[in-house]
């Protein structure tokens, strides 16, 4: 085998329409690009959003509200789940940590937030970033611990 005998496999690549060259290719004259133009020359590239010199929709449309780039984005999970994932996992101490590292929650950069939703029966020690009031006194008054993690 030599370097000039090399060809492609069968099927790999196919003929390219080969446009701008003569008439008798079908694909003459104008070259496929319509008449004049700047979409005919070369070159020619459009900017994104651009819509024929008519005003573009994203400077038509009216603009409102803020996005606090500050804001604080919590990890949820509520008391009945952390009720169901203590007797999965057969533990009495919880922290984002465990959760995340067991897939209980997808987002480990996230501080984590406990909500009161559903009942805890179990005992449980609790870690995280935030606690509603609620959630605080049922894991207490079930004879767990909530604890605050500081971030």
């Amino acid at each position: 085998m030599k370097l000039h005998t090399l060809k492609p496999g069968e099927g790999s690549t196919k003929e390219a329409t080969r446009v701008g060259r003569g008439q008798g290719s079908g694909k003459g004259g104008t070259s496929a690009r319509g008449h004049k133009g700047a979409k005919s020359r070369s070159g020619y590239s459009q900017k994104a959003g651009f819509e024929g010199g008519q005003m573009p929709l994203h400077r038509r449309l009216p603009k409102f509200g803020f996005k606090n780039p500050f804001r604080v984005s919590y990890t949820i999970i509520n008391l009945d789940r952390l009720d169901e994932i203590a007797a999965e996992a057969k533990v009495s101490e919880l922290t984002p940590a465990f959760l995340a590292e067991h897939k209980y929650i997808a987002k480990k950069d996230q501080p984590l937030k406990v909500l009161a939703n559903g009942e805890i029966k179990a005992k449980l020690k609790v870690s995280a970033h935030k606690f509603s009031a609620a959630a605080k006194a049922a894991i207490e008054q079930a004879g767990g611990e909530a604890i605050i993690i500081e971030a």
